[in-house]
């Protein structure tokens, strides 16, 4: 019999603790594969969903809660900012480009974002099928917005007062959206947006239901990217519901409250922007102005705490399945001392014999490992597929990190420490002796 067939039959043997040490060492390793996989899979998200935007401008209130509302939709905004201060924002030389953003409904928990062309085009999404929108209240919908809404080009919906994330107000029915486009998927938070012209977001909120007005264009050039409102949470929402085009393109102001946004997502024209900026939006009182960078930075560094702990936890299932390994080749060596023994007498050479407890440990190692890197693969899919927030950051267990291969080669060391004892014993001993006491 061969080292590996032999091994087999002596696992088998002990089957009850051959079964707890691989699961003792699966469980380890596929929690720290799951970490791997999510922390990846999350830094590489955030880090492409804020991917040319230097700067986010909003509403006073928390840095992060402005960056995770406006760049990465799974928060509420901070508030709104005039439309007058965003226009003078975009007009500022040190700006190349801000794109609007007005928010504050959703249908179906989908978020309604009233915004410019330029946003899908940073997004880099492309149309699956029909046109993007070009006058008031028209939409184009997301990939997976589309998907799961069961909505194509030509349908119809109505949006409800709140962000989608928890219990939504009163339906706009006497102001339905039609779709005109669907995007195509980019794994991005465009996916699960549903985005329409700024105006939209007025007329919906018009509180004497005013004519709807003529469409109008809203470049993407800094001096003119600033042309909508937004209503932000509840108790922003209300605010701003009256009038016609804004003076800017040439018309009489609006009567009654004055428009606003909800954030800008500004583009430095040059480097000097970055030192100037921030601290002269931040010097306003109305206007907040938060780096992608270093709310990112900031944020990942918070999670990282979360994730160094768990990745603790799961070295220390490995570690106790190392030595639960060791337990086991030892007491297995005392038991079967006669064996040996008699393998030695038989001409087995010392080496062979050590060998054999390599092999079974190696064997326990590597399969608690595979199992271990099935299950965190398998953990992360399911995740992706049922955990709506996890799909929100398109969690995968079809991705395979480098990472991965260092976990085979700390199941080999494992292996090796755990049967380093009960080898030496093997190899000290006396096969005369052990053979005459039976």
């Amino acid at each position: 019999m061969n080292l590996v067939t032999l091994s087999l039959a002596y696992l088998r043997q002990r089957a009850l603790n051959t079964a707890l040490n691989l699961a003792l060492l699966a469980l380890g390793v596929a929690t720290i594969v799951f970490l791997l996989l999510a922390g990846a899979q999350l830094e590489g998200r955030l880090a492409r969903d804020a991917q040319g935007v230097d700067l986010v401008v909003g509403a006073k209130g928390s840095p992060m809660q402005l960056i995770l509302s406006a760049l990465y939709q799974i928060d509420v905004p901070t508030g709104n900012i005039p439309l007058a201060e965003a226009e003078r924002l975009a007009a500022h030389p040190l700006v190349r480009s801000a794109i609007p953003l007005a928010m504050g409904d959703s249908v179906r928990g989908f978020r309604i974002v009233g915004t410019t062309h330029d946003y899908i085009a940073q997004a880099g999404a492309g149309l699956a099928a029909g046109r993007l929108y070009e006058r008031p209240m028209e939409a184009v919908l997301g990939a997976k917005a589309a998907r799961e809404m069961g909505l194509g080009v030509g349908a119809t919906f109505t949006g409800s007062h709140g962000m989608g994330g928890g219990p939504a107000g009163g339906e706009h029915a006497d102001r339905p959206f039609t779709v005109t486009g669907v995007l195509e998927p980019t794994g991005g938070v465009v996916d699960r947006l549903v985005l329409t012209r700024v105006e939209s977001v007025w007329q919906v909120h018009d509180v004497h239901h005013a004519p709807a007005p003529q469409a109008q264009h809203a470049p993407a050039q800094a001096h003119h990217e600033g042309d909508g409102h937004a209503h932000g949470e509840e108790g922003h929402g209300e605010e701003g519901h009256g009038g016609e085009e804004h003076a800017a393109h040439g018309e009489a102001a609006p009567a009654g409250p004055p428009r606003e946004l909800t954030a800008l997502l500004v583009r430095y024209r040059s480097p000097l922007a970055a030192a100037r900026l921030p601290r002269e939006v931040n010097g306003q009182s109305m206007l907040q102005a938060a780096s992608p960078a270093t709310e990112l930075t900031r944020l990942l560094s918070l999670l990282g705490v979360g994730l160094d702990a768990a990745r603790a936890f799961g070295v220390l299932l490995i570690g106790s399945a190392g030595l639960s390994v060791f337990i086991a080749l030892y007491n297995g060596t005392q038991a079967r001392r006669y064996d040996l023994a008699v393998m030695r007498s038989l001409g087995a050479t010392r080496g062979r014999l050590v060998a054999q407890l390599l092999t079974e440990s190696l064997i326990v190692s590597l399969a608690g490992t595979v199992l271990g890197l099935a299950v965190g693969h398998a953990a992360a899919e399911l995740a992706g597929r049922l955990v709506p927030q996890a799909g929100d950051l398109g969690m995968t267990g079809l991705l395979f990190l480098p990472q991965e291969a260092y976990l085979f080669a700390m199941a080999a060391g494992i292996s090796v420490l755990a049967a380093v004892l009960p080898a030496l014993q093997v190899y000290r001993a006396d096969v005369s002796s052990v053979l005459s006491r039976g």
